[in-house]
């Protein structure tokens, strides 16, 4: 099988893999499997998946940088979509199953709890990195422009681990993790980055955002 159609083929099975989680817990919220508070437990699924995609979308730059393998930014697009689209389910449950559309409760949430506050603005900090996630959004707004852009997914990133943290409160374990593995992944960019401006080649070699 030629590699182009191999990588096709991976690139298609990942995306669809990628989606199991949320049909499982689609599922299991219409089968009453989700515990005594199905509504709290499918959004701290959501919001556990979204915070992975966009967490292994930040690690495809870095792997090409340590490895040179390319195959990963081939990916990095779908996944940042994928991780998003996870977003705004965990989103909407909150709006439409949680709350019920009661837009005042809504503001009151957002306004008040600090890490409903902090999850809100991570949403909408990736709301213009999806709009923009097309080669003729990358065009119309020129590479070094989008590219700067595009670094506001750290701080989305970054304000999700927070969310999550404030969420649980009490079991931290995870919340670590996934910062610890996003100030890996940041001060790999770092890293490269200042090897750049001193001449290396790393930074030149990634081409990436």
């Amino acid at each position: 099988m030629a590699r182009p159609l191999r990588e096709r083929l991976l690139k298609l099975a990942i995306g669809v893999a990628v989606m199991v989680p949320a049909a499982r817990i689609a599922w299991r919220f219409y089968a009453g499997a989700l515990g005594p508070n199905p509504i709290a437990e499918t959004l701290n699924r959501l919001g556990f998946w979204t915070l992975v995609l966009l967490l292994v979308g930040l690690a495809c730059t870095p792997i090409k940088m340590l490895t040179g393998w390319s195959f990963p930014l081939r990916l990095r697009r779908m996944l940042g979509l994928e991780a998003f689209a996870y977003a705004c389910l965990h989103f909407l449950t909150y709006f439409a199953v949680d709350q019920f559309f009661d837009f005042g409760e809504i503001w009151k949430d957002i306004a008040k709890r600090k890490f409903i506050t902090i999850g809100f603005a991570a949403f909408v900090m990736l709301i213009p990195l999806a709009v923009t996630s097309t080669n003729a959004m990358v065009k119309r707004l020129g590479f070094p422009r989008w590219k700067r852009l595009h670094r506001l997914v750290y701080l989305a990133a970054t304000c999700g681990v927070i969310h999550f943290a404030w969420r649980v409160k009490s079991d931290l374990r995870q919340p670590i993790l996934f910062g610890f593995v996003l100030a890996v992944l940041l001060a790999i960019r770092v890293v490269d980055h200042l090897r750049a401006q001193v001449g290396g080649p790393a930074g030149r070699r990634s081409g990436s955002v």
